[in-house]
C-alpha cells in the first residue's frame, strides 16, 4: 500500500509539472502514443517470449534471466498502456534489462544468486531437526 501511495504522488507530481510545461494537446498525444506503444510490444510480448526460451534452451541465458527479461518487459509495456509520465518514464525504463536489474535489486530487493553461506546454515539447522516417534497409549476396549 505504501509503494502505490509512493508511486501514487510521484505520478501526480511529475504528470502535473510535464504536462504544465508542453500543454494539454501534447500531453494528450503523449499519453495516445505511449498506449500505442505499449499495446505493440505487448502484441510483440509472444515473439520475445519465443526468443527467450529459445535462448534458455540453447543455456545463452539462466531461468532467472528468463523471468527477468520477461515480467519486466510485460510490467514495462503494461506501465506504457497506463496514462501519465512517470508510469511511461518507468515502463520505457524497464525494456532495457540493465535498468531492469537495477529496479528488481534495489526496489524489489531480488538478490542474483544465492548466497553459499545461506545454503549451508539451512544444512546446520537441518541437521538439528530431532525424527520422534509418536506412540498412540490408548487401547481399544
Amino acid at each position: 500500500m505504501n509503494y502505490f501511495l509512493v508511486y501514487l504522488l510521484l505520478e501526480v507530481l511529475v504528470s502535473v509539472n510535464i504536462s504544465s510545461q508542453i500543454g494539454a494537446f501534447a500531453t494528450f498525444l503523449e499519453i495516445i502514443f505511449s498506449a500505442i506503444v505499449g499495446f505493440m510490444l505487448l502484441g510483440n510480448f509472444r515473439n520475445t517470449l519465443a526468443e527467450s526460451m529459445k535462448a534458455m534452451q540453447n543455456r545463452t541465458i539462466s531461468i532467472q534471466e528468463f523471468q527477468k527479461l520477461n515480467a519486466f518487459t510485460l510490467l514495462g509495456a503494461l506501465l506504457l498502456i497506463v496514462p501519465g509520465f512517470f508510469s511511461d518514464i518507468v515502463g520505457l525504463f524497464l525494456q532495457f534489462s540493465f535498468f531492469a536489474t537495477l529496479f528488481a535489486k534495489k526496489i524489489l530487493h531480488v538478490r542474483d544468486n544465492i548466497d553459499i553461506d545461506d545454503i549451508q546454515n539451512t544444512k546446520k539447522e537441518d541437521n538439528e531437526i530431532i525424527d520422534v516417534e509418536v506412540i498412540d497409549d490408548r487401547t481399544k476396549r
